[in-house]
């Protein structure tokens, strides 16, 4: 499995961002994927800032992120979103996508290590 991170940038604080993450290389349908957007900022340690069970019936967004962000799918094409809304200084990071194959019960992954699938990463940057 490949995903494809992209949409990253510099906005200014209050500004808005959308990443999207491609997935390509499985031949399963994308709904049997739990998926989760996750950040690393310098000197800090990686985090799930958003997660999604499957096709999205169950979410997690971290208390950070909570309001701002928000996590999707397009049924269409085996791509998730993560619009981010508000943004601010300290959600500047290098954001990864990532995703797991479901275990279709209904529980959100919350722990970076949970999840198989990586993204490269796209570097956000949110200037004062």
């Amino acid at each position: 499995v490949q995903l494809q991170a992209s949409g990253g940038g510099v906005v200014q604080t209050g500004g808005s961002l959308r990443l999207s993450c491609a997935a390509s290389g499985r031949t399963f349908s994308n709904y049997d994927m739990d998926w989760a957007w996750l950040r690393q900022a310098p000197g800090k340690e990686r985090e799930v800032v958003a997660a999604m069970y499957l096709s999205g019936g169950s979410t997690y967004y971290s208390d950070s992120v909570k309001g701002r962000f928000t996590i999707s799918r397009d049924n269409a094409k085996t791509t998730v979103y993560l619009q981010m809304n508000t943004l601010k200084p300290e959600d500047t990071a290098v954001y990864y996508c990532a995703s797991r194959p479901s275990s279709r019960i209904p529980v959100v992954h919350t722990l970076p290590s949970s999840y198989d699938y990586w993204g490269q990463g796209t570097l956000v940057t949110v200037s004062s």
